[in-house]
C-alpha cells in the first residue's frame, strides 16, 4: 500500500510536470514571448536590459498602428529580431528635411517617447508599400532602422511590445 502511494505521487508529480511544460511551450510560442532590449536604440522608452513581454496575439486580429512598438524579423537577416516603433504604414509617404520628420507632408510633432535633441538627416519622400511599415527607434541618433534598412513587410511581425518586468524601477506598460 505505502508502495503504491508513492508511486501515485510521483506520477501526479510528472504528470503536473508535462502539463506545465506543454502550456508554456503554448503560450510561448502563440501568445506571449519575453525579449530583453539589446541596445539604445529604443531609449527613453525603453532601455539596454530591460527585459518585456511581446504579445503575439496583437495582430492576428489587427494590424499594427502609428505609435505601435513592434518586434519584429530584421528584414536584412531574419534570424534577428528588432524592436522599433512604427513610424507610417502602406501608403504614407515619409520624408525628413531641415530636422523636421513628415508624414503624408504633414510635420510631427515630438512626442514624449523620443530621446531629446533628435536630430534628422535628411532623407526621402519615400512611399511605405502596401502591407508594410516604416520602423525608427525613439533613440533616433542613434538608431539603425527604416531609413538605414528600408520598410518591413508584414510577414516579418512577431508581436506587440506591451509591457516591461525587469528591472523593477521600469516595471510598466510600454507606451
Amino acid at each position: 500500500m505505502e508502495q503504491s502511494k508513492a508511486t501515485s505521487w510521483w506520477r501526479e508529480l510528472l504528470q503536473s510536470l508535462i502539463i506545465a511544460a506543454v502550456l508554456a511551450i503554448v503560450i510561448r510560442a502563440f501568445l506571449f514571448t519575453p525579449r530583453v532590449i539589446p541596445s539604445p536604440s529604443m531609449e527613453p522608452s525603453l532601455y539596454r536590459g530591460d527585459r518585456i513581454i511581446v504579445s503575439r496575439l496583437a495582430y492576428r486580429f489587427g494590424e499594427p498602428k502609428p505609435g505601435d512598438v513592434v518586434v519584429f524579423k530584421y528584414p536584412l537577416d531574419t534570424s534577428r529580431d528588432y524592436i522599433k516603433r512604427v513610424v507610417a504604414v502602406g501608403g504614407d509617404v515619409v520624408e525628413a528635411r531641415d530636422n523636421v520628420l513628415y508624414i503624408n507632408g504633414q510635420p510631427q510633432e515630438a512626442a514624449d517617447y523620443l530621446a531629446p535633441d533628435v536630430v534628422y538627416s535628411d532623407f526621402g519622400p519615400v512611399q511605405v508599400p502596401e502591407n508594410s511599415y516604416f520602423m525608427m527607434g525613439d533613440n533616433r541618433n542613434v538608431s539603425s532602422d527604416s531609413r538605414v534598412w528600408g520598410t518591413v513587410d508584414r510577414n516579418l511581425i512577431v508581436g506587440k511590445a506591451i509591457f516591461i518586468y525587469w528591472p523593477p524601477q521600469n516595471i510598466g506598460l510600454i507606451k
